[in-house]
C-alpha cells in the first residue's frame, strides 16, 4: 500500500509559490438573494437583517410594513450568584452517588431534583427581548403590483419594491457593523411620492418622546430588573415635510426618506442615552451613499472570502418559497442548497461579530417579550453547534464572541463547582444567558448535566488548531481550559466495581432509560458522552502543556486519569452504547444523539484509527433515524455532520434534502420548530465537513462527495494547521486544489483513496494539487 501511495504521489503536480504571485482568484460574482413575490403578517417569514448587536425582522406589508427591532443586550433579570440549590454540597452528592451505584436510579433522580436541582425561573423573567415593533404605514396601499422583497446575501441588504398607480417604490434597509447604525431608505421613481407615517410599540412601560424628526424611547426593562437601555430613530427627506402627530412621526411628499436607528443598553456600563447620541451624531456625518458603501465593504471583507458553487443559476427563474416548495414535493435544487449554505454564513456575520453577544437559540432575532426558552445559551449541543461552522467557513472573528463568553462563565462557575459539589475548578449546566448562569437547575433528564463548560471549551482549542496562535492559548485558552478540567478531577471518582473513574451523577442530555423494574429513568453514571468530552477536554490540556512547554503536577494527574476513564463500550446489537450498561430506550429516535460526540464534533471515532466504533456509529445513527430520529431542524442538522464523518456522501445529501422539506421556512430560517437557528449554522458545517475534512495532520478533499453535486468548486474554506483551501472538482473528480499557508506548518492530503507523503509549507506559500 505505501509504495503505492508513494507512487501516486511522486505522479502529484505540487507547485509551490508565494502568496503575491497566486493564480488570479477573480471570479464572477454569484447572485445570491431569497427573495419572494408576496409579502407576509409573519414574523418568521421576514427577512433578517443585523451586524452583531442591532437587528432587525423586516415583514409585513406595504400598507402596513414590519421592522422588529432587536439589540443583543435587551434582557429582564440580573446576575445571581444564588442561584445554585442552598441544600447541595459534597453530602449530597455522595449520598446521590451511592444511589446511583446501587442501581437505585430513579430515587436518585426524586433526591437529587429537590437537593441538587435549583428551581428553574419562570419562562419571560431572565430572558432576551426585542428592542421594539416599529412600524411604517401608508394610506391606500393595500393593493400594489410587481411586488418583490428580497435579501441579497452578498451585500447583506433588504430590498422591497412594488408598483402603485404608475410609481416604482424602492424600501431598502441594512445594519452596518461600522456604522453602529439601521439605515432604512424609502424612495420611488417619482418626486414627491413618498408619504407615510412612522411609530413604534412596544409596552406600558416604554417612555416614548416624539420630536419632527425623531422618536426617542426608553425602558428599564423586566419590571426594572434588567437592563436599562435607550433607542432614536431619526427621519432625514428629501423635500416634503415631517412632522410629529397624534403618536407619530408622519413624513409627506417626500422625495426620499432616510431612517437612522440606533440602540444601546447599560448592560456593558455606559450611559445608553449617551451612547446613542454618539452613535447617531456620526450616523448623520454620513449620507446614505457613504453609509451603505461601508457597510458592504465590511460585510463582504468577511463574506466574500469564501465562494460555493454546485450550481450555474442565478435563481432568478424561481422565487425561494416556490423552490423550496418543489423540494417539498420532491425534487433536488442545488442552487437553494448554495444560498443555504452562504445564508448560515450570512446569519452568523449579522448576529456575531467581535465586541458582540455570541448568537443565543435565535441569533438576534427576538420577536416579543417572552421567546422560546427565553433565546437564552443551550450549552448541551445549541450554542456549540452556532459556532462549528465558524473557524471552517473562515469566519474566525464571529466565532471571538463565544471564546470570550466561555471565558466569562468563570466567576459563576467557580461559584456552582463549590457549592454544589465542593470541587474546584468551574462548571456549567445545560442553560446560560446575558447573565452567566452556570447552576444547575430544572429537571434532571436536562438540568443534572454539568459538562456545559468542558464542551464548550472545545471551542478554545479548535482556533488555535485554525490559528496556530500560541500566545492566544497561553493567555485565553489554556488557562480556561485547565480550570475547566480541574472541576473534573475533583468530581470523578472511582466505580466501586471496576475501579475506573467516573462522573456520578450522569445523564445523558434530555434523554431517559428504562431500568430492570421497566420505571423510565434519567440519572446514571459515565453517560457515553461524559467519558467522550472529558477525554478530549483532558487530552487538549496535556497538548497545550506540551505546545507552551509546561511541566507540572497538574497535567501528570491527567495523564494519569486519561488512562482510567472507561473506554467507549459497543452493545450486542453493534450500537455505540449511550449509557455504561446495555439499557433499553423509551424513545429510540430522541432528537439528542449524545453518545456520538466522539464522532462529530469530536475526532476520537474514525475509520483508520478505529474502525470498529466507526462501524457502531453508523448503525447508531442507521438506528435513531428508523425510530423516527432527526424530526428536529438541530438534529437533522447534526445528522448531515455525523453522515459527513462517517464518508456517506448520499445519506449526508440525503438529510440536506430532509431538512428542507421538513425543518425549513419560506424564507429559509430553520425551524426546531419554532425558529431556531442552530439548524442554519448546523448545515453549513455538514456541507463543509462533505466537501473537506481536517484531522490528524490530513486534509482529506471531497470526503463525502455526493453525486447531486457531479461539478463544483468551494474556495476560501480554512484547514485546521493554519491552510486556506480551494477546491474544483469535475464529474465527481477532484480537478484542483490549492492549500495556501496563512503560518508554518506540514499536512498530508488524502485524496481518492490514497494519502501523500508530508508536505511542508511556509507561511506565504502555496500549492496547487492534483489527483492523477
Amino acid at each position: 500500500m505505501k509504495s503505492t501511495i508513494n507512487k501516486i504521489a511522486s505522479l502529484l503536480i505540487i507547485i509551490l509559490f508565494v502568496a503575491c504571485s497566486t493564480t488570479d482568484k477573480t471570479v464572477k460574482e454569484q447572485p445570491l438573494k431569497i427573495w419572494l413575490e408576496q409579502s407576509t403578517k409573519k414574523w418568521n417569514e421576514g427577512l433578517p437583517i443585523g451586524n452583531g448587536s442591532l437587528g432587525a425582522m423586516v415583514y409585513g406589508t406595504p400598507a402596513k410594513e414590519v421592522i422588529c427591532l432587536n439589540e443583543e443586550t435587551i434582557w429582564t433579570g440580573e446576575k445571581r450568584y444564588d442561584r445554585d440549590n442552598k441544600k447541595a454540597g459534597p453530602e449530597v452528592i455522595k449520598k446521590i452517588q451511592q444511589m446511583v451505584f446501587d442501581g437505585k436510579y430513579v430515587e436518585a433522580e426524586e433526591f437529587l431534583t429537590t437537593n441538587l436541582l435549583a428551581k428553574r425561573f419562570p419562562t419571560g423573567t431572565m430572558t432576551n427581548q426585542m428592542l421594539a415593533d416599529l412600524f411604517v404605514e401608508r394610506q391606500g396601499f393595500d393593493s400594489v403590483a410587481n411586488f418583490r422583497r428580497e435579501l441579497d446575501l452578498n451585500t447583506a441588504v433588504q430590498t422591497t419594491q412594488f408598483e402603485k398607480d404608475g410609481t416604482s417604490y424602492t424600501r431598502e434597509c441594512f445594519s452596518s457593523f461600522p456604522g453602529k447604525a439601521m439605515v432604512i431608505k424609502y424612495s420611488a421613481d417619482k418626486k414627491g411620492a413618498i408619504s407615510l407615517s412612522a411609530s413604534i410599540k412596544r409596552n406600558k412601560n416604554t417612555n416614548i418622546e416624539l420630536t419632527n424628526n425623531s422618536i426617542h424611547f426608553s425602558e428599564h426593562v423586566g419590571n426594572l430588573m434588567g437592563v436599562k437601555f435607550n433607542s432614536t430613530i431619526h427621519f432625514e427627506t428629501k423635500g416634503g415635510k415631517t412632522e410629529a402627530k397624534n403618536g407619530k412621526i408622519v413624513v409627506s411628499d417626500a422625495n426620499e426618506l432616510v431612517i437612522r436607528i440606533v440602540g444601546a443598553s447599560d448592560y456593558r456600563g455606559g450611559n445608553p442615552k449617551q451612547i446613542c447620541a454618539d452613535n447617531l451624531k456620526n450616523a448623520l456625518a454620513d449620507d446614505y451613499k457613504e453609509l451603505l458603501s461601508e457597510h458592504v465593504t465590511d460585510y463582504r471583507s468577511l463574506f466574500k472570502r469564501l465562494n460555493f458553487t454546485i450550481s450555474d443559476g442565478d435563481g432568478e427563474d424561481l422565487p425561494t418559497d416556490k423552490r423550496l416548495q418543489k423540494v417539498k414535493d420532491g425534487a433536488v435544487d442545488n442552487y437553494l442548497t448554495q444560498v443555504q449554505y452562504q445564508f448560515g454564513r450570512y446569519l452568523l456575520i449579522s448576529s456575531s461579530r467581535p465586541g458582540t453577544m455570541p448568537a443565543n437559540l435565535q441569533g438576534i432575532w427576538v420577536n416579543g417579550f417572552k421567546p422560546p426558552w427565553n433565546s437564552d445559551y443551550h450549552i448541551n449541543i445549541n450554542i456549540q453547534m452556532n459556532y462549528w461552522m465558524a473557524e471552517m467557513t473562515n469566519l474566525a472573528e464571529c466565532h471571538e464572541p463565544f471564546l470570550k463568553f466561555i471565558g466569562s462563565l468563570r466567576e459563576m462557575g467557580r461559584i456552582t463547582a463549590r457549592e454544589t459539589y465542593g470541587c474546584g475548578g468551574f462548571v456549567a449546566h445545560h442553560t446560560s444567558d446575558a447573565w452567566l448562569a452556570t447552576a444547575a437547575f430544572g429537571r434532571a433528564r436536562y438540568g443534572m448535566w454539568p459538562m456545559g463548560a468542558a464542551w464548550c471549551c472545545q471551542h478554545l482549542y479548535t482556533h488555535y488548531e485554525y490559528t496556530d496562535d500560541k500566545e492566544y492559548l497561553a493567555e485565553h485558552a489554556y488557562p480556561i481550559m485547565k480550570e475547566a478540567a480541574q472541576f473534573f478531577v475533583d468530581f470523578m471518582i472511582p466505580h466501586p466495581k471496576t475501579g475506573m473513574l467516573v462522573t456520578s451523577p450522569s445523564v445523558s442530555p434530555e434523554n431517559n432509560f428504562m431500568t430492570t423494574e421497566g420505571e423510565v429513568a434519567t440519572v446514571s453514571y459515565g453517560c457515553t458522552m461524559d467519558r467522550a468530552i472529558i477525554l478530549e477536554l483532558y487530552r487538549n490540556c496535556i497538548k497545550s502543556a506540551e505546545i507552551l512547554g509546561i511541566e507540572d503536577a497538574f497535567i501528570d494527574t491527567l495523564k494519569s486519569q486519561v488512562t482510567k476513564i472507561p473506554p467507549l463500550q459497543i452493545g450486542s446489537d453493534g450500537r455505540l452504547m449511550e449509557w455504561m450498561e446495555e439499557l433499553e430506550e423509551p424513545y429510540p429516535g430522541h432528537r439528542h444523539i449524545s453518545h456520538l460526540y466522539a464522532l462529530h464534533p469530536s475526532n476520537q471515532i474514525s475509520k483508520e484509527r478505529t474502525p470498529e466504533l466507526f462501524d457502531a456509529a453508523k448503525k447508531t445513527i442507521e438506528y435513531r433515524l428508523a425510530n423516527g430520529g432527526g424530526h428536529t431542524g438541530w438534529s437533522r442538522a447534526w445528522i448531515i455532520n455525523f453522515w459527513a464523518r462517517l464518508l456517506e456522501a448520499e445519506k449526508a445529501h440525503e438529510n440536506i434534502i430532509a431538512l428542507q422539506q421538513k425543518s425549513t421556512l419560506p424564507n429559509l430560517l430553520d425551524v426546531h420548530p419554532p425558529f431556531q437557528i442552530d439548524g442554519n449554522f448546523g448545515v453549513v458545517s455538514g456541507i463543509t465537513e462533505m466537501l473537506m475534512q481536517s484531522h490528524d495532520g490530513k486534509i482529506n478533499l471531497l470526503p463525502a462527495l455526493p453525486s447531486a453535486w457531479p461539478n463544483g468548486s468551494i474556495k476560501g474554506l480554512r484547514a485546521r494547521g493554519g491552510f486556506e483551501v480551494d477546491i474544483e472538482w469535475e464529474n465527481e473528480k477532484l480537478k484542483l486544489a490549492t492549500i495556501r499557508a496563512t503560518t508554518s506548518g506540514k499536512f498530508r492530503i488524502y485524496s481518492n483513496g490514497a494519502l501523500s507523503e508530508m508536505i511542508s509549507l511556509k507561511k506565504g506559500e502555496s500549492m496547487n494539487w492534483k489527483d492523477n
